[in-house]
């Protein structure tokens, strides 16, 4: 009876623990075999509700004053006047509270809708375990590569966990399927400045030494023969139209792929001309 006590006991300071350091933790301190695997799953996708109720909470927080597109005397500044597809936040004020978010990141109907961190150059990976409030969380952030300037950089390398729930990268490996490929063509990367559309053209399943997707691109043409390199190792055929033109950058989205040791599922997605819009709308 006196070993059942201490055992509870150190159950409640491990989960005191934990939510001392994130207080809206997912905890389960049944014994798994008590379980059934509906009661598991539940718990995971609770977990995944739970992701995407912080983030519409954050967007709440920091909405756009007036969204992309909607002022009149903004609409020249739109491409032909047409409404950006996604919901704006208020960056500049989120920046003022958080200042490692460097953008927002948002793939429609995939559930990854997320802002984009980024850490110091000798903690890169700072964000793999961490929420946007600096707080361990399992499920971390999307992460800019520590080197890359979101303003500047011709490869803009986002990685993000492939969680079971779906959460953060948990849905990039089903861009494998081409149907689904098909039907979630377009990424939006919103920064200070504007939201830029992406068109997703190919998609990898490789690692450093096969496709080295962390580099840096010098030019325009260094990003041509980026995206030749990676058609050559495309998982289906994507077609070669996006190639007759010339990018100035490209949006490379990588998380865990488990096929052996130190797989990647790469997304490239390349800027759609003159899809950008103005977030001057004050």
């Amino acid at each position: 009876m006196e070993e059942m006590k201490q055992k509870r006991e150190k159950v409640k300071q491990a989960v005191e623990l934990i939510r001392e350091h994130n207080e809206k933790a997912t905890i389960i301190t049944a014994p798994l075999a008590q379980l059934e695997g509906k009661e598991i799953l539940a718990t995971i996708e609770g977990a995944k509700d739970l992701e995407a109720e912080l983030m519409a909470e954050l967007k709440g927080n920091f909405p756009e004053p007036e969204a992309p597109g909607a002022s009149g005397s903004e609409k020249k500044d739109q491409p032909a006047g047409r409404k950006c597809p996604v919901a704006a936040v208020d960056l500049v004020s989120l920046r003022e509270q958080y200042p490692d978010v460097q953008g927002w990141l948002t793939i429609p109907d995939t559930g990854i809708d997320y802002p984009v961190l980024q850490s110091e150059q000798e903690n890169g990976e700072f964000y793999l375990k961490r929420n946007y409030k600096k707080e361990y969380d399992i499920n971390g952030s999307l992460f800019l590569q520590a080197d890359c300037k979101v303003s500047e950089s011709r490869n803009l390398i986002i990685y993000g966990h492939n969680m079971n729930s779906g959460a953060m990268f948990g849905n990039l490996d089903l861009y494998a399927d081409e149907t689904y490929y098909q039907e979630h063509p377009f990424a939006y990367l919103q920064t200070e400045d504007s939201i830029q559309e992406y068109r997703i053209v190919t998609v990898l399943k490789a690692d450093r030494n096969l496709f080295p997707f962390q580099q840096k691109l010098a030019d325009a043409e260094a990003v041509q023969e980026y995206l030749k390199a990676a058609k050559q190792r495309e998982v289906f055929e994507t077609g070669d139209d996006y190639l007759k033109c010339i990018y100035d950058k490209v949006l490379t989205l990588v998380t865990c792929s488990y096929e052996w040791s130190g797989a990647r599922n790469i997304v490239l997605a390349v800027p759609v001309s003159g899809a950008v819009w103005s977030q001057k709308c004050s």
